[in-house]
């Protein structure tokens, strides 16, 4: 329930619709408050979650904001909303639509094998009126290029039932609907009195030709189609009969939601410049792919038994063009293009003020050395799944190999991308270990005893260095070497097998976080007044730390301790069970991108450990 003055929606009450090519965000009054297409990281045409007058398009009865129920449609990325009136009561069901494949995808061609079935790139509503009669409103107001470019409206044909509306570089919508429908400035706007068992329709479509539903029982078939996609993708994932099945499963669905089919790659967010600080500046675009997700990307995927999903984002990290001396960078865009350069759309208001709005990311070419371990993780999780190391993957884990042996030793920006001076961040060190220690496992399935050898001599050395630098005098692993302060990365090394469980540092540091780099229970990144990140402004609580800390009781054996912490973490969901990346504990609300695919990643990994030991438990008594 929303109780501030606020124009703008709680992050967490917004519904995520996906077509795996791009996603949109539904606000709980109906309104469709963000929609890039034909892509996630394309111009936004719907940008109200930025500015209030960016953008949005809404269907659902006139003059009621307040739903009685949203849901999504069990198993599917498929919502629901129930709207009851002083004179009836309606139903409404939004989809981004999946359907059976037509040949090549004109609007956004696949570099991978295309599956049987793939995205319609349409927008189809449907409202049923369920009792009594009940006046329902569409308005339709895009404005292209995030907010800069009002659409111009042109019906199409005689009747009134469909509109398109052009804008910036030559795109065009078109909006089809069994509604009469009426243009007014840069809007498209229709209303009807619906009755007892009277359905309509309205889409909006940006396919090739602009093909459309031709009318509502067209309409609730695509919807219906999409449903049984779903449905039966889910089907295809092992997930066990267990109390945290259903969050497994949202979170399942919206890892798929988040992933570009055309290549295999999975965005770290829908949005840019949701806030991490209320108001601040802390503001990011988060639609590309980061290299140090690969690795929890896969542990998800494989432990789902998602293994065809697993293969392609493993095809398109080996597709991806390095830099200069072979090291992958961070981040990629959807496509596999480098230059991400970050620009601010310094009109837009933000969210609730929070400036500045940036497109692109201008992380991209910073010095990370974690990532060659995320990268050579990743690849030896997928060998052991396969039984296979493919031969165009060898030249990476040898690419990767070196830049680890090569920047071990440097200072980097660290794994939260900090925009302070470079320092020698632990993390970074042991993500290094992991490089060279899973590099020298798959030279040993290659049958290269003197790379095994020679990688698993510097993975030692790195061990070393890091426990002799990186321990502070209590016991307790460092943010990084200058410090003592703590750092909730440096749980990766439970989660990583850089210590074991019964290693005193590791309880030390897993102790140590829990008491003094948490607010409420749940684990911030680190304080921001012990950090040089290069900005102002308090953070929240961050998500992944605090699925990461339940993983890492689970690895010291505080199992009692994880598992309350596990059940904080799902009661705090969305209310459709959605995770953005940071919750602000004393005003109990999600901040950051959203949904944000990292938090559901790290939810996935945490519930597996738990599932496994009560497994374990059961087949000892």
């Amino acid at each position: 329930m929303k109780l501030s003055t606020s124009p703008f929606p709680p992050i967490a009450d917004y519904a995520f619709l996906s077509n795996c090519h791009t996603g949109a965000l539904v606000a709980p009054d109906g309104s469709i408050d963000w929609l890039c297409v034909p892509a996630f990281d394309s111009q936004s045409v719907f940008g109200n979650l930025l500015d209030r007058g960016a953008g949005s398009f809404r269907m659902g009865p006139y003059g009621i904001n307040d739903p009685t129920a949203r849901t999504y449609v069990p198993g599917t990325n498929v919502m629901t909303t129930t709207w009851h009136t002083p004179a009836g009561w309606v139903l409404v069901h939004d989809a981004l639509t999946m359907g059976p494949r037509q040949g090549p995808d004109l609007v956004t061609p696949h570099t991978r094998p295309p599956a049987d079935d793939d995205a319609e790139h349409v927008l189809v509503r449907t409202v049923e009126c369920l009792e009594g009669s009940v006046e329902v409103e569409l308005v339709c107001e895009p404005v292209f290029d995030y907010g800069r470019v009002p659409a111009q409206w042109s019906l199409v044909d005689d009747e009134g039932h469909a509109a398109d509306a052009a804008g910036a570089g030559g795109a065009t919508l078109r909006l089809s609907t069994d509604l009469s429908i009426g243009i007014e400035g840069g809007s498209a706007r229709a209303r009807h009195v619906l009755e007892k068992g009277e359905r309509v329709f309205c889409a909006l479509s940006w396919a090739a030709g602009l093909a459309s539903p031709t009318d509502v029982e067209d309409a609730t078939r695509r919807i219906d189609v999409t449903v049984a996609f779903w449905r039966k993708w889910l089907g295809r994932a092992r997930i066990p009969d267990h109390s945290l099945r259903h969050p497994i499963e949202r979170s399942a669905l919206t890892i798929k939601g988040l992933t570009y089919m055309p290549t295999g790659a999975t965005v770290a967010a829908l949005t840019t410049s949701l806030p991490e600080t209320p108001g601040g500046e802390r503001n990011w675009d988060y639609r590309y792919t980061w290299m140090r997700d690969t690795t929890f990307t896969l542990q998800a995927l494989h432990y789902l038994n998602l293994d065809w999903e697993a293969d392609e984002f493993m095809q398109f990290v080996a597709d991806l063009e390095p830099t200069e001396d072979g090291s992958l960078q961070i981040m990629y865009g959807i496509d596999g293009r480098r230059d991400l350069t970050e620009s601010t759309r310094d009109e837009l208001s933000g969210y609730e003020g929070a400036r500045p709005v940036r497109l692109g990311n201008g992380a991209f070419d910073q010095r990370q050395n974690d990532v060659f371990g995320a990268v050579l993780d990743s690849i030896l999780l997928h060998t052991r799944r396969s039984k296979h190391l493919p031969r165009r993957l060898w030249p990476l884990v040898q690419s990767q190999a070196a830049g680890a042996i090569a920047s071990w030793r440097e200072p980097d920006q660290g794994i939260w991308e900090a925009r302070g001076a470079p320092q020698h961040y632990v993390s970074s060190k042991l993500m290094g270990w992991v490089a060279l220690d899973r590099a020298a496992q798959l030279a040993g399935i290659r049958g290269d005893l003197e790379s095994q050898e020679s990688w698993a001599a510097v993975a030692d050395e790195i061990r070393e260095d890091v426990l002799a630098h990186g321990v502070s005098d209590r016991g307790v692993l460092r943010q990084h070497y200058n410090t003592d302060a703590l750092d909730a990365s440096t749980l990766l090394a439970g989660v990583f097998g850089f210590l074991p469980g019964s290693d005193e540092r590791m309880k030390n540091t897993v102790r140590a976080i829990s008491e003094e780099l948490s607010e409420n229970g749940f684990v911030l990144r680190y304080k921001t007044d012990e950090t040089d990140d290069g900005l102002s402004g308090k953070e929240g609580t961050f998500l992944i730390c605090s699925y990461w800390q339940v993983s890492a009781l689970a690895i010291v054996g505080e199992m009692q301790q994880a598992t309350d912490l596990m059940e904080r973490l799902l009661r705090i969901a969305s209310p459709l069970g959605l995770y953005a990346e940071e919750f602000e504990v004393d005003r109990a609300r999600h901040l950051g991108n959203f949904p944000q695919a990292f938090s559901h990643l790290a939810l996935i990994e945490a519930a597996s450990r738990i599932i496994l030991a009560d497994l374990m438990e059961e087949l000892s008594v």
